[in-house]
């Protein structure tokens, strides 16, 4: 049983990480017997990995067809930023309401230390890690798990979006003198107000935060696809 499980988890691992990154085209049908080959897996924990992809949002399951990617259009790139924002701005909320003093001030070294190393660092995979990382930090100031798994799917499930939006943003700042461009303000902002326990200004910030992003999927989506179709 063990020895199954574990079958389970390796190719569940490995289909959720082509999933993130599109490795699957946007509603590509899964071709389950090219996959067990390439895997190295048997039919069964194949599919049971793949019906917990359903379950989480990653592919989508057709009857009598099988499974597919899942699609990649602005309506639902925008449902996922709104999910987010909803889970984001409760935890902030139950945050201010519940977190220690120490929590916000350890929020506060995160926050410090990403901006540290913002301009520097060139792995923009990195960065979005650490980004993701600060707004779950957000969320864990809560004090409830079922929020901070929430979150940690929606953030798999847009971080092949995201990455070209970071993309954007680092292309965009290198055509700035440094001075001029305040590192992480948005950040800064929503940090500031949890820490003097502000709790409409905290949500405001953060929901102009997220809000500001989604406004933009029309176009990221397009860079999406051009990058996802680009000609060999």
């Amino acid at each position: 049983m063990t020895k199954r499980l574990s079958s389970v988890d390796r190719v569940y691992e490995t289909l959720r990480d082509m999933a993130i990154n599109f490795d699957f085209k946007p509603g590509e049908r899964i071709n389950e017997s090219a996959l067990t080959t390439k895997l190295g897996a048997s039919r069964t924990p194949l599919r049971e990995a793949l019906n917990r992809l359903v379950a989480e949002g990653f592919l989508t399951l057709a009857k009598g067809q099988g499974f597919f990617c899942r699609s990649l259009e602005p309506d639902k790139i925008l449902e996922l930023y709104q999910a987010r924002c909803a889970i984001e701005t409760e935890g902030v909320i139950r945050g201010i309401e519940n977190a220690s003093d120490k929590d916000i001030a350890d929020l506060c070294d995160y926050l410090d230390e990403f901006e540290q190393i913002y301009f520097e660092c060139t792995d923009l995979t990195e960065l979005l890690h650490m980004d993701e990382e600060f707004h779950l930090r957000l969320a864990s100031l809560s004090g409830n798990g079922e929020l901070i798994r929430l979150l940690s799917n929606l953030n798999e499930r847009i971080r092949y979006v995201r990455l070209i939006n970071f993309r954007q943003i680092r292309d965009q700042l290198e055509n700035k003198v440094k001075e001029d461009a305040y590192v992480l303000p948005a950040h800064r902002r929503i940090v500031n107000a949890i820490r003097e326990r502000n709790t409409d200004a905290a949500v405001n910030a953060l929901r102009s935060h997220i809000e500001r992003r989604s406004e933009e999927t029309v176009e990221l989506v397009r860079l999406a696809y051009s990058q996802l179709y680009v000609p060999s």
